[in-house]
């Protein structure tokens, strides 16, 4: 296999390696230079080329583990080194890799990827049981189904892709140690015990009629419907399937993990999404899901851990 970069920032000290026995997989090790602290993050495009006829394949399935943590459905903002795990398999069918020509780069992200929330006209909605809400197809600040996209702290509408001190600067996090009257009466949730619109992270930043679920809703996420472990291009989580008239209709949420310190904690490894609704037996705490490959259940967490937000809208009358 022989492999090539171009474009800048760089991507240099290419290697691949056939997994054998052949069972599909290629794994590719690269460096990546030149990413300044302001220029925006990038996105892997990889495309093989086939010495013999030309045919070039884009490369779809792969992961990316950057400094030891999985990086799946997440863009490329450092510079450092990078391993892929390609399926060429998946993209390409039964060829000879050893005749390929594979070149590795890095593209800007457009601005409707990056601003994703800007831009609604791709999202679409799904019923997953009857009487129930309709749940988007991506998380909030995702610009695929399958990206991890923004995570919030409990009551949060701006959402922080990496670098927010999650846990230390309570003081940032003005729901945390208080209850849930004290919350009503700062405004932060109705009377109807959730977020009120205003603190509402689904509402803020969609508009229109998204929500955030509640902490029902989720819970009837778990019991109505079918959870498969799987992954999608590359990115591993539930897809989530109803069941009867609504077993046609589903939802992915990928395995985002949490945003814990300054960082994510095991992306690819597990995710947890929040409600709108706090949690009435502790003020430190709200509700939501967690999962992983091993289950999937309900579980409240500390208000200052970052989670993903997966949107909800009332089904057309």
């Amino acid at each position: 296999m022989v492999l090539g970069a171009w474009a800048e920032p760089a991507v240099t000290d290419i290697t691949a390696k056939q997994r054998y026995p052949w069972n599909g997989l290629v794994d590719i090790s690269c460096n990546v230079s030149g990413i300044e602290a302001d220029s925006g993050e990038y996105e892997f495009v990889v495309v093989a080329v086939d010495k013999d006829t030309g045919r070039e394949y884009t490369a779809s399935n792969f992961s990316i583990e950057h400094g030891g943590e999985d990086m799946s459905g997440l863009e490329v903002s450092e510079n450092g080194a990078y391993k892929l795990l390609w399926n060429a398999r998946e993209d390409m069918g039964q060829v000879v890799i050893e005749r390929m020509i594979v070149r590795i780069m890095l593209e800007p992200l457009a601005e409707d990827d990056v601003a994703e929330d800007e831009n609604l006209d791709s999202q679409t909605k799904v019923q997953l049981w009857a009487g129930g809400p309709c749940w988007a197809d991506r998380n909030i600040g995702a610009s695929k189904p399958w990206k991890y996209g923004s995570y919030f702290w409990w009551g949060d509408k701006n959402g922080h892709r990496s670098g927010y001190n999650f846990w230390s600067d309570n003081s940032a996090i003005y729901t945390y140690g208080k209850s849930v009257a004290e919350l009503q009466s700062a405004g932060w949730v109705t009377s109807g015990g959730v977020l009120a619109p205003a603190h509402d992270a689904a509402h803020v930043k969609w508009g229109g009629g998204w929500r955030m679920p509640t902490d029902s809703e989720l819970d009837a996420l778990i019991s109505n419907c079918d959870w498969t472990w799987t992954t999608l291009n590359g990115v591993k989580g539930y897809v989530i399937h109803g069941r009867g008239a609504y077993a046609s209709n589903s939802i992915f949420l990928p395995a985002a993990g949490s945003g814990f310190g300054s960082g994510r904690y095991s992306p690819g490894s597990n995710g947890g999404y929040w409600s709108s609704t706090p949690s009435s037996g502790t003020f430190e705490y709200a509700c939501g899901i967690h999962f992983s490959s091993s289950g999937f259940y309900r579980q409240d967490n500390n208000r200052y851990i970052g989670r993903c937000v997966r949107p909800v809208q009332e089904p057309a009358k």
